[in-house]
C-alpha cells in the first residue's frame, strides 16, 4: 500500500516563504505525474501546479512565478516551494502522485497526502 507523507505546512507572513514536501512510501514503479493541490475553508479544492516524469510544469495562474513544484524520482519525493506569499493563499495542500505499482501495470493509480496546513497572516 503506497502511502505520502506531507510535511512543511505552517504558518508564515505575508511575504515570506514555506516548502512543502511529499514523500511517498510502498511499492511504486515509476510516478507518472506529480501534483499539489489545495483547499481553502469553504471552497472547492484546486490544482495548483504539476510536473509530469518529464519535468514538465504546469500552474494555476495565482501563483505563477512565485511557487515551484519539483521532484526527486529516486526518493520518490515532490516539492512545492512557495515564496511571496499571500494571505489567499491559506488552505490545506495536498499531493498527488499517479503512479504505476509494476512493470506491468496498465492502469495507474492516484494517490492522496493527508493535508498539511498553510496559513498566510496579513
Amino acid at each position: 500500500q503506497v502511502q505520502l507523507v506531507e510535511s512543511g505546512g505552517g504558518l508564515v507572513q505575508a511575504g515570506g516563504s514555506l516548502s512543502l514536501s511529499c514523500a511517498a512510501s510502498g511499492s511504486i514503479f515509476r510516478i507518472d505525474t506529480m501534483g499539489w493541490y489545495r483547499q481553502a475553508s469553504g471552497k472547492q479544492r484546486e490544482l495548483v501546479a504539476t510536473i509530469t516524469s518529464g519535468g514538465n510544469t504546469n500552474y494555476v495562474e495565482s501563483v505563477k512565478g512565485r511557487f515551484t513544484i519539483s521532484r526527486d524520482n529516486a526518493k520518490k519525493t515532490g516539492y512545492l516551494q512557495m515564496n511571496s506569499l499571500k494571505p489567499e493563499d491559506t488552505a490545506v495542500y495536498y499531493c498527488n502522485f499517479r503512479y504505476y505499482s509494476r512493470s506491468f501495470t496498465k492502469v495507474p493509480t492516484d494517490s492522496w497526502g493527508q493535508g498539511t496546513q498553510v496559513t498566510v497572516s496579513s
